[in-house]
């Protein structure tokens, strides 16, 4: 018998699986069809040979909405004591053995109770359905503003009465700390106590917030922590096998030191697609102790990236646009031979010298101030590609970060060898129980259910959703684009229409901005450089008059509340600059309008100097569509389907690179274990 594959088509009504919505945001069943048994038993043996898929998934799982609300009524009786002993019951059942699936039921209705009670926020229909999803080990893909936040409460909680402790992965310190001080009176009302790490804390506080029942954090500082307690680990056992020091008391043990983390149970990934797709590419490291060679190359450093400028593309090296790669000629060497060095350089192989000029011309190519980067007091700190945000204790690999700081002339921090060393995968997969939540997962279904196991469930929106997305624009240059982009935030700006507007990078959002300030807009703008004031200005991001000048950092965990009256003036504006390497990236920004049935408008704006041409396409197609944008001959706007083109070159790009990262990590960890090695500790430089 052969099978038509589905097809998934995107987020679904409800109705579609057998329900019906009524006016307070609830469902009910209507189907009400009377069949003999012999009719339901061929249905459910036919059934059984029919693939499932998440629209299936959906309609079973909500036939417990209804024991969920019936549980209502009573739990309204409660008082805040009996409520919470009522919790503490269900805990007890929890670790008595009692299945979490039987338990779900009453979890959840505890926890939209408490919710309703605390926060005056009840989980709606299609919060519950999120939360049943993560709980069968699921990424969940719920639209912007539909209230992730809130739903996560829902399998945290039930996860945590087993009482083996649970963890939020965040992408941010910001948003781990805002939402775990938003979801507390809910877990502190269910008798859950709640921790939440940041990157400033000490062991001690890092010990106490693991312990607590639920644990709020990010995904970079759960991997640090799990290495720091590896390498603690392997102190201990050293110093417990050191005999005769331990008889001399010269143990090289970690003393009463314990580690931080306890056995993984369950994780659920908030941006699941951020986190474990766009992340995935990069290790976490813990770097060794430098040693007198490398130290000496803080010399190769500052030299090559002082030369960078002797040396031409084409002549003294060739550049490959695919790999990113530089490679010197038999000139550039040459040149690199003769070009006088510091005398600390003598002892260096010319080999280790091409290299270090290779690495200087990349970087100078490559890697620009307030875009990959922004230097925070003498310091070269990462800018998050994915989120617009700075990303603290990262660095890049190979030398590329301390070419950078040679390039900026500042302090170079000596290359050294890895302590230690995980993949967000591996992290990720040491977990009993996975789930996540996203608003953007679609496109990476497949890729998350073959490295993960875990199926992608898109969840209907509480509210029909009226956000309109107004024809695309192209220009033939950059110059042509920002001018149209103004005259539109003038025009909506007069009318009184909140406006937020997404750039690609940091400078080019002080270059926007300059724009407006010479057409007297007053504006506010989020960037890497102003941090501190993220909340406030997305607080008024949706007021009457106000223009925001973004970076990504508005395109994930930010909601933006429309002021008094912006509703019936269309909601807010949102313009697209620019497209990202990610299409995820750029539905991100777009949702940030037109939130919980909330009116909402927004355009995209390209032009055939865009930097994705280049990347996507090469330089040669690219310099051909700039040299047509240069021609006056009408619209540019039929070229849209050449932008979506590149940008799914990129990202089959990036997706070739977390599979080859992915295999190599998974070839190494055999050959680790096959010598008896640690996989996480026992690593090459």
């Amino acid at each position: 018998m052969f099978l038509r594959r589905w097809r998934w088509q995107g987020p679904f009504p409800i109705e579609d699986a057998g329900f019906s919505r009524t006016d307070d945001g609830t469902f009910q069943r209507t189907t009400n069809r009377t069949v003999d048994a012999t009719s339901t038993n061929l249905t459910t043996r036919i059934r059984s040979f029919l693939p499932i898929t998440p629209r299936g998934r959906l309609a079973r799982w909500s036939l417990l909405l209804p024991k969920i609300a019936a549980l209502e009524p009573e739990l309204q009786e409660l008082s805040d004591y009996e409520l919470r002993k009522r919790s503490l019951s269900l805990r007890y059942r929890a670790r008595s053995g009692e299945p979490l699936a039987r338990l779900l039921p009453e979890a959840f209705a505890l926890v939209r109770e408490a919710g309703r009670r605390t926060i005056n926020m009840r989980h709606f229909d299609v919060q519950v359905l999120g939360g049943i999803a993560m709980f069968h080990r699921s990424i969940v893909e719920m639209q912007t503003g539909e209230g992730k936040t809130l739903t996560a409460t829902l399998p945290m909680y039930l996860h945590a009465l087993e009482g083996k402790g649970c963890c939020l992965a965040t992408v941010n310190d910001y948003l781990a700390k805002r939402d775990a001080e938003w979801m507390t009176p809910i877990y502190k009302a269910l008798g859950v106590s709640v921790g939440v790490i940041q990157t400033e804390m000490q062991r001690p506080q890092r010990r106490k917030a693991y312990a607590a029942d639920v644990t709020y954090g990010t995904a970079k500082e759960f991997g640090f922590d799990f290495l720091r307690d590896r390498l603690l680990l392997r102190r201990i056992r050293e110093g417990q096998n050191d005999l005769l020091g331990a008889m001399l008391g010269q143990t090289k043990g970690a003393g009463n030191e314990k580690p931080v983390q306890r056995e993984p149970f369950f994780a659920l990934v908030d941006e699941a697609d951020s986190i474990l797709i766009d992340e995935a590419r990069t290790p976490l490291i813990i770097s060794a102790l430098p040693t007198e060679e490398q130290k000496l190359a803080v010399e190769c450093y500052k030299w090559s990236s002082e030369i960078t400028d002797e040396f031409e593309e084409d002549v003294d090296y060739e550049y490959d646009h695919d790999k990113k790669s530089v490679e010197l000629t038999r000139e550039g060497r040459q040149k690199a031979r003769m070009l006088p060095k510091p005398e600390a350089m003598d002892t260096v192989g010319m080999f280790h010298i091409y290299q270090y000029v290779e690495r200087a011309i990349k970087v100078e190519r490559e890697f620009h101030l307030d875009r990959q980067y922004v230097v925070l007091d003498g310091e070269v700190v990462i800018v998050d590609e994915f989120t617009g945000r700075i990303s603290e204790g990262r660095k890049w690999r190979d030398g590329i970060h301390q070419a950078v700081e040679a390039k900026e002339g500042v302090e170079v921090t000596v290359e050294t060898g890895q302590a230690a060393r995980i993949t967000v995968q591996d992290f990720f997969l040491r977990f009993e129980k996975l789930a996540g939540m996203t608003g953007t997962a679609r496109a990476s279904a497949r890729e998350l259910r073959k490295i993960y196991k875990c199926h992608v469930i898109p969840v209907p929106t509480n509210r029909r959703m009226i956000r309109q997305r107004l024809p695309d624009v192209v220009f033939g240059s950059e110059d042509a684009r920002w001018a149209a982009v103004v005259e539109e935030v003038c025009r909506l700006h007069a009318e009184g229409r909140p406006v937020l507007i997404g750039t690609r990078s940091i400078d080019k959002s002080v270059h926007l901005a300059k724009l407006l300030n010479e057409r007297g807009i007053e504006h506010q703008v989020l960037n890497a450089h102003h941090i501190e004031e993220e909340a406030d200005i997305v607080a008024r991001a949706g007021f009457r008059g106000r223009v925001t000048v973004s970076t990504n950092m508005a395109g994930r965990g930010t909601d933006i509340k429309l002021g008094e009256g912006i509703a019936e003036m269309g909601g807010l504006h949102v313009i697209c600059t620019e497209m990202h390497d990610s299409a995820r990236i750029d539905w991100q920004l777009r949702g940030r309008c037109g939130r919980q049935g909330d009116p909402g408008t927004h355009r995209q704006y390209l032009s055939l100097e865009d930097e994705l041409l280049f990347t996507g396409l090469g330089p040669e197609k690219s310099r051909k569509y700039e040299e047509l944008g240069k021609q006056d001959n009408g619209s540019f706007d039929h070229y849209q389907r050449i932008f979506r083109r590149a940008q799914k070159k990129v990202e089959r790009h990036h997706f070739r690179d977390r599979k080859a990262l992915m295999y190599f990590e998974k070839q190494r960890k055999k050959m680790q274990r096959q010598m008896g090695q640690d996989p996480y500790l026992d690593t090459p430089s």
